[in-house]
């Protein structure tokens, strides 16, 4: 490197991420597990319950985008629409 390049600051930036929306984390979800051939509910339930993902399958890559959501999220979008909140 060269004097000159090192008195200049460069810039770094890294994109945030963007998280899905519950709704379509668990819409999308309930669908693989459904084309999977998994009850969705039972195993939506059993996930929620407990926190393990192997509750959810990987078809679609379903067990990695519900993990990316807390669980209390989920079940907040799931009381919401439930109750007719919002």
């Amino acid at each position: 490197m060269t004097q000159e390049n090192l008195e200049h600051t460069v810039m770094f930036k890294v994109e945030k991420e963007e998280v899905p929306k519950a709704k379509e984390v668990l819409l999308t979800v309930y669908a693989a597990l459904q084309e999977k051939g998994y009850n969705p509910i039972n195993q939506l339930v059993g996930y929620l319950l407990s926190g393990d993902p192997a509750y959810i399958t990987s078809h679609k890559n379903a067990r990695n985008l519900i993990r990316r959501l807390e669980r209390d999220e989920l079940m907040e979008e799931l009381l919401i629409n439930y109750l007719g909140q919002k």
